[in-house]
């Protein structure tokens, strides 16, 4: 599908807006929908051995858990130094997947994170009717 630049300025517009205008669980919810489909995307170059592909998701899949650790506030809530050991681990299979050209570390990462994509989609989807919770997320 061929866009016009009109097409792709307006996308990028709406994409930039649902952005600026979410909550804070709906940006950790879109955070782990990008960082599951970034992990599936490296997979399926890894797989074809398109090292530069797959570099490039696993760069950027880096560069999301990197924003959910920095969101996240341990002292906060009970579960929080947990969650952070859980993101260094992540990133640590996130770089050996890209410097050892390895897919079994993006398997790995996708199965430790995937699960918490599920489950911040059902925490944000019970909490949308209700008021907003206290300003911590991930």
């Amino acid at each position: 599908m061929i866009q016009t630049p009109q097409a792709k300025a307006a996308l990028a517009r709406y994409q930039s807006d649902s952005i600026l205008s979410a909550t804070p669980g709906q940006l950790v919810t879109m955070l782990y929908g990008r960082l599951v489909l970034d992990l599936r995307r490296a997979e399926a170059a890894q797989l074809e051995q398109d090292w530069v592909h797959a570099s490039s998701e696993l760069v950027h899949a880096q560069a999301i858990v990197a924003e959910l650790s920095s969101a996240l506030r341990p002292d906060v809530w009970e579960g929080g130094t947990q969650l952070l050991g859980i993101y260094t681990y992540a990133t640590r299979l996130l770089v050996d997947a890209n410097v050892k050209r390895d897919i079994e570390p993006t398997r790995e990462a996708l199965a430790l994170l995937e699960p918490l994509k599920i489950a911040w989609d059902e925490a944000a989807a019970t909490l949308a009717g209700a008021p907003a919770a206290a300003d911590h997320v991930a």
